[in-house]
């Protein structure tokens, strides 16, 4: 989309995203030796990491907060992009060498692992394929698919030896989302928010902007229905950037238009969706 429709601009990406934690120090350990991640600053009870400088991800340390309850929204998983299949398969070789990978798959559009942090949130490492490589139906939509991934062939990609940190190009390509009902988080990242649809699946919606092949996706694959609280250890919020000043005020009338109540913040503002989970908006730096 573009910036007269009033809805969000192609080049819109996920930023960062931020968990709530209980074991602060082994959630931090986990980021940076299995992930990858840089620990970048580290400030009374949050720890920031990323890679080359930008942040990714904050761990906010809160020993108060309850483990989230088996009913309740929020993070399904984080999926930290990586630049290739090399560094995908170094990231394959340090699960394989320090945790436990849950979970593999070829996704058509791309190749992804999947483990859980220390606290049970989920992490997906992936790389995508070029776009027009992306398979596709007769109408040219386009078409998620799941098929195993061949892990001894992408072991045989990885660097000669081990290397610790994901890429300086590494991104948080997506956040995924367990949602209490489709229908009502369609409506609010789709009609009001602006993402397009693009693939859906049994109990599940990916959305993207620009054609990606998604920024978010959501599901209701576990049957959740209490909404997600600040109380709860996991995803505290996650970060949609837009390319200027001029698309987040063009964003913002939109929602305070749909009667979205919004949050002014330093950088932006804030918004929550359906189940309360909290999304931050911020203009490109």
């Amino acid at each position: 989309m573009n910036d007269d429709t009033g809805l969000l601009p192609d080049s819109s990406r996920i930023g960062r995203t931020a968990l709530t934690v209980g074991n602060e120090s082994a959630v931090i350990d986990f980021y940076r030796d299995i992930v990858g991640l840089e620990q970048l600053t580290r400030e009374a009870s949050t720890t920031s990491l990323g890679v080359d400088g930008r942040s990714l991800l904050e761990v906010r340390h809160d020993p108060a907060a309850r483990p989230r309850p088996e009913d309740a929204t929020g993070l399904f998983h984080n999926a930290f992009k990586v630049p290739s299949r090399t560094a995908l398969g170094d990231a394959l070789a340090r699960i394989r060498s320090g945790w436990e990978l849950t979970g593999a798959s070829d996704h058509g559009v791309s190749e992804a692992l999947y483990c859980t942090d220390p606290e049970g949130n989920g992490v997906e490492i992936y790389r995508d394929r070029a776009r027009e490589d992306w398979p596709r139906d007769d109408d040219g939509s386009l078409k998620i698919g799941s098929w195993p991934l061949d892990l001894a062939d992408l072991a045989a990609a990885a660097s000669d030896e081990s290397v610790s940190t994901a890429p300086a190009e590494t991104s948080l390509g997506h956040v995924h989302l367990e949602v209490s009902s489709l229908e009502d988080a369609r409506e609010f990242y789709v009609d009001t928010l602006g993402f397009d649809v693009m693939d859906t699946v049994p109990s599940a919606l990916f959305l993207a902007a620009g054609g990606y092949h998604h920024h978010l996706g959501l599901n209701t694959w576990n049957r959740r229905s209490a909404p997600q609280t600040a109380a709860h250890r996991g995803l505290a919020w996650f970060e949609l950037v837009v390319p200027s000043r001029d698309a987040l005020e063009t964003v913002r009338r939109r929602l305070e238009d749909r009667g979205v109540s919004v949050t002014d913040r330093d950088e932006g503002f804030e918004i929550a969706d359906p189940d309360g989970i909290t999304i931050r908006l911020v203009a490109e730096s």
